[in-house]
C-alpha cells in the first residue's frame, strides 16, 4: 500500500555522526568524510574555558580511536579515583567571578550552576534605594561626587553640601582658589540632586 505523505527522515545510523560539511578524516593517508568528532589529544582539553580542540575521522578511523583511547592515560590512581566520584569537580575551587565589596562568590558557593551565573550578574547590577525611589546614571554620578550612599535622604544631602561648601569655598580657605574644580563639581551635584525624584 503506498504511503500519501513524504517517508519519515531516517536518523542516522551511527550514534554520533555528524552531517559532513566537506571536512575530510584527520587521519594520515585517507580521504573518506570527516564525520565523527574526537577530543584532539594534542590540543587543548575539554575544561572549564570551552569544549577544546577536536579532530575528526571516517567511521573506519574513530573506531580505531575509540579502540586505543583512554581518557585516564597519565593520571595517578588518586586521580583515577577522583576522576570517578559522582561529584567529582563540583568541589573545587575555581576561577572566581570579579571582585565586588561583599566579597566575590565563587562556582564552589552554590549548590545550582545557574544561581551562581544569576550572582555573577546580580554583582554587576548598581544597588537599589531601600525605599524603592529610582535613581538615574545621572544620579548616582551625583552622589558618587557628593560621596554619599544611594539610600541618603534630603536631609543628609543638605548637611553634607553645607560641608562641602565650608571645607571648598576660598572664604573659608583663607582665600585660596585652588579647590574651585572641586567646588563647582559639589554644586553642581547637589543642584543636579536636590530636583531628582529620589530626593523629592
Amino acid at each position: 500500500m503506498a504511503s500519501d505523505g513524504p517517508a519519515p527522515k531516517r536518523s542516522p545510523r551511527f550514534h554520533g555522526r555528524v552531517e559532513n560539511n566537506g571536512r575530510l578524516c584527520d587521519a594520515d593517508g585517507c580521504f573518506g568524510d570527516g564525520e565523527f568528532r574526537a577530543p584532539n589529544i594534542d590540543g587543548k582539553r575539554p575544561g572549564f574555558d570551552g569544549p577544546g580542540d577536536w579532530r575528526w575521522y571516517c567511521l573506519d578511523h574513530i573506531r580505531a580511536f575509540n579502540g586505543g583511547y583512554n581518557f585516564f592515560a597519565g593520571m595517578t590512581t588518586d586521580q583515577i579515583e577522583a576522576a570517578q566520584r559522582p561529584l567529582a569537580g563540583w568541589e573545587r575551587e575555581t576561577r572566581a567571578f570579579s571582585a565586588t565589596p561583599a566579597g566575590t562568590p565563587k562556582w564552589a558557593d552554590f549548590v545550582d550552576p545557574l544561581d551562581a551565573i544569576g550572582a555573577k550578574f546580580a554583582a554587576r547590577m548598581p544597588r537599589a534605594r531601600a525605599d524603592g525611589r529610582p535613581l538615574s546614571d545621572a544620579d548616582r554620578r551625583a552622589l558618587k561626587a557628593l560621596e554619599l550612599d544611594v539610600d541618603s535622604d534630603r536631609r543628609t544631602l543638605r548637611a553634607r553640601y553645607a560641608e562641602l561648601v565650608r571645607l571648598y569655598h576660598p572664604d573659608r580657605n583663607g582665600g585660596d582658589r585652588s579647590h574651585e574644580r572641586a567646588l563647582q563639581a559639589v554644586i553642581t551635584a547637589y543642584t543636579h540632586l536636590k530636583g531628582a525624584p529620589a530626593f523629592a
